[in-house]
């Protein structure tokens, strides 16, 4: 249970230690991308599972469920 309590500990410091560097490096963190995003990738979701039902299996192919681009969660100040 400690060792547990110890782990977590040194990730929470070292994601810490990590959002400093990056801002110093002239980096900001979006930290609104999650929430502002998950609208727009749930919408993308229920269109391709209504375009599934209605065209068959066929175009899952189409379906893009890539929701996240790295690029807008850290980016250049």
């Amino acid at each position: 249970m400690f060792s547990i309590l110890k782990t977590i500990i040194w990730i929470a410091g070292v994601l810490v230690v990590g959002f400093f560097v990056i801002e110093k490096m002239g980096y900001e963190v979006n930290r609104q991308y999650f929430s502002d995003s998950r609208k727009i990738c749930q919408e993308k979701v229920n269109e391709c599972s209504k375009t599934v039902l209605h065209q068959g299996i066929d175009n899952v192919d189409k379906c893009n469920f890539n929701c996240v681009d790295p690029q807008l969660i850290i980016k250049k100040k």
